[in-house]
């Protein structure tokens, strides 16, 4: 479901934002303009936009007031991800050179600053100040989720609690308010943008569950990115959590962790402990569970095409038969 083609009434608004994105980050520095279109056209599924418009078929679909929450949320999604490489040391992302690996660390830094202030100088042009409220919020707390991954790298120790806080910070809230933010844009009523809003958030947990598990049963070729990256780059995600909570498993593991830590040891062997286990099939549960809330926030939306299409993305994130 590449950039969700699935959906072909918004194809064309799709291309449009497409080139805008593109054209967002234009400026007078040819290499931060160079960069930043590196970063772009890798490409990715383009989930924020697509949840902005979709948020805005429940108000007056105005595409050029949408665009201007669209493009600006996949531009901060896209900074953030340039400063994860940078932290993570990650040499490829969607199966390209990083901008850190074609360039250096220093120049991916510059090239995450100077997206994230392409994208409030488009958000400039609302005047809504609720949006600005809700989006300024939300970065503040993804910089918090990106300080709390920092300080928990090869952190075994870290509850089920604090991963679910940390993955709220760092991938739901910007899922949940493109689609609240779709619908404030639209003028949709308050309780309909709320109801977007907790649809979006529930979404957002359960993808970013998937992501992990793909990480370590996914194939490069899937993924991007060699299987088992989040263990490398001390990321401890929730399946991991899970075989470490096992007391047949947690020696093992964190034997793996420990020498992953100090380089003497690729992924594999934790990778094999882990799928040994339940952590798998318990992390697909809660992806479940979090699908769950979201379908039951969407049953009290009005019915239209894009409602079913909603429901058809939080289908695909766990992968459920329709």
């Amino acid at each position: 479901m590449k950039r969700l083609q699935m959906f072909g009434l918004l194809n064309k608004d799709m291309e449009i934002l497409e080139k805008e994105l593109y054209r967002s980050v234009q400026g007078d520095d040819p290499l931060l303009t160079e960069t930043s279109l590196h970063l772009l056209k890798a490409g990715g599924k383009r989930l924020r936009p697509v949840f902005v418009l979709m948020g805005g078929k429940f108000g007056t679909y105005d595409l050029d007031k949408l665009k201007r929450i669209a493009v600006p949320l996949e531009l901060i999604h896209s900074a953030s991800l340039v400063h994860d490489d940078v932290i993570d040391d990650a040499d490829t992302r969607r199966g390209e050179p990083t901008v850190k690996a074609k360039w250096d660390d220093k120049i991916a830094m510059y090239t995450g600053d100077y997206i994230y202030a392409k994208a409030l100088a488009i958000t400039a042009e609302l005047p809504n100040p609720r949006i600005h409220q809700i989006l300024s919020k939300a970065m503040v707390e993804m910089t918090i989720g990106e300080m709390e991954q920092i300080r928990d790298f090869f952190n075994s120790g870290q509850s089920v609690r604090h991963y679910l806080r940390r993955i709220r910070r760092k991938t739901a809230l910007l899922i949940a308010i493109s689609c609240q933010l779709g619908a404030l844009a639209a003028d949709a009523e308050l309780e309909k943008a709320g109801l977007l809003y907790k649809y979006g958030y529930n979404v957002g947990m359960a993808f970013q569950i998937r992501d992990d598990l793909l990480d370590l049963r996914g194939t490069e070729k899937q993924i991007g990115k060699p299987p088992g990256s989040d263990m490398r780059q001390g990321n401890i995600t929730l399946p991991v959590i899970y075989t470490l909570e096992d007391d047949r498993l947690r020696g093992a593991l964190l034997d793996e962790l420990e020498q992953i830590r100090e380089g003497r040891a690729g992924a594999g062997r934790a990778i094999d402990i882990i799928l040994s286990g339940d952590g798998i099939s318990r992390a697909e549960e809660l992806a479940s569970r979090y699908i769950d809330k979201a379908l039951a926030a969407l049953d009290k939306l009005p019915n239209n095409r894009t409602k079913g299409n909603l429901r058809d993305i939080a289908y695909f994130v766990t992968g459920r038969a329709y």
